[in-house]
């Protein structure tokens, strides 16, 4: 049975109450969840012989995030990746963006909804525990145009997948791009040895200060090209000027079409060395903005003294494309009054589904054969 429950989690800025949520799927997925910033701060999921272990990289105590860090696990917002040079035109009017990233807008802005702190409602069904939050977010606030009223809503359900819904509504029209930040490891010391395949045929080449520099161009002859099933670390060590900018990948993927506008299909599958665990990524966003954690330099640790090191981890972002309000020939990304955002993006973990239909079918528990066994609860 899922279960959700809330124990406080210090005082951001030295004032405001957090919380952390934690929900239960009842069949051995838990993730925990922050109020601040609406940060995903951990996520549990067994392995194929059934012993829990975090996929997602995460920080220790309330003041690791509200100092300066690298987005980790966050909802950012209110336009993810980036706006170039903090403005742009909308209706005839250009507004502008406090740059914080080489003379660009990044993630909202220094104060995007990374820093903000969410309202949490929670709810709790046979099949799912759920965690509802809320944020409204002014007119001009980092100097975007309109009210914007958001949610974004986290379900994890007894099969082990956790989902997170996010809508948004507005006065006044504006732009919005919202993602989750988590840095993924399914479980080893870096995510060289991890294998990725995403299902994109083109990508966007970005200059010096991660700008898209034109049309998306094909993955094809590329270390982009991840139709197929690759090692991420055999990918990066390929001589490339796009790699060797960014230092890894840093780049969004255009991802397939789905079949009908505005539903799910996959964009990701990432497993880790030995098949230990897999994540699939399914979404309703056009992009993938896939960061190898490249500016990341061991000056972060999870609280056990593991520090997080480049390489260490990658970001999975589902969004629309970086730039698009800059950018006619991207979809949009105009909201306008009397509009509702709907985006969905889902973590499925198949080698769950896979490991317990193999226990079904091999007789009783004393019956298991091989190095796998039946997980508590399942």
């Amino acid at each position: 049975m899922p279960t959700v429950h809330r124990k406080p989690f210090g005082r951001a800025h030295g004032q405001s109450e957090t919380d952390l949520w934690t929900l239960e799927s009842g069949t051995g997925v838990r993730a925990e969840i922050l109020t601040y910033g609406g940060v995903l701060h951990s996520l549990t999921v067994p392995d194929t012989a059934g012993e829990p272990g975090p996929v997602v990289r995460s920080l220790p105590a309330l003041d690791d995030y509200t100092d300066k860090n690298p987005y980790f696990g966050a909802i950012v917002g209110r336009y993810a990746n980036r706006i170039a040079h903090g403005r742009f035109t909308l209706d005839g009017t250009t507004h502008h963006i406090p740059a914080n990233d080489r003379g660009h807008a990044l993630h909202g802005g220094p104060d995007g909804f990374h820093t903000r702190i969410w309202q949490a409602e929670a709810d709790r069904t046979d099949s799912a525990a759920v965690l509802r939050l809320t944020l409204h977010s002014p007119d001009g606030d980092m100097g975007f145009p309109g009210a914007l009223d958001v949610t974004a809503t986290y379900t994890l359900d007894t099969t082990g997948t956790l989902a997170v819904d996010y809508t948004a509504a507005t006065d006044r029209p504006t732009v919005v791009n919202l993602t989750n930040h988590a840095y993924l490891n399914l479980g080893d010391d870096d995510i060289l040895g991890h294998t990725l395949q995403v299902d994109a045929d083109a990508y966007l080449p970005v200059d010096a200060g991660s700008i898209p520099e034109g049309p998306p161009a094909p993955v094809t002859g590329t270390p982009f090209d991840l139709t197929t099933p690759h090692r991420i670390g055999e990918r990066l060590a390929h001589p490339d000027a796009q790699l060797d900018r960014a230092g890894g990948y840093d780049h969004c993927w255009v991802l397939r079409p789905a079949t009908t506008p505005g539903t799910l299909r996959r964009a990701a599958r990432l497993t880790a060395p030995r098949d230990r665990r897999t994540l699939e990524l399914w979404t309703t966003e056009p992009g993938l903005q896939i960061y190898t954690a490249n500016q990341l330099d061991g000056a972060f640790t999870d609280g056990t003294g593991r520090r997080h090191q480049r390489h260490g981890s990658l970001c999975l972002e589902t969004q629309h494309l970086p730039d698009s309000p800059n950018r006619p020939g991207h979809p949009s990304t105009v909201l306008r009054p009397g509009e509702t955002l709907r985006s969905r993006t889902e973590w499925r973990f198949p080698h769950l589904r896979a490991d317990e239909a193999r226990i079904r079918t091999a007789g009783p528990p004393g019956q298991v054969t091989g190095h796998r066994r039946p997980r508590s609860g399942r």
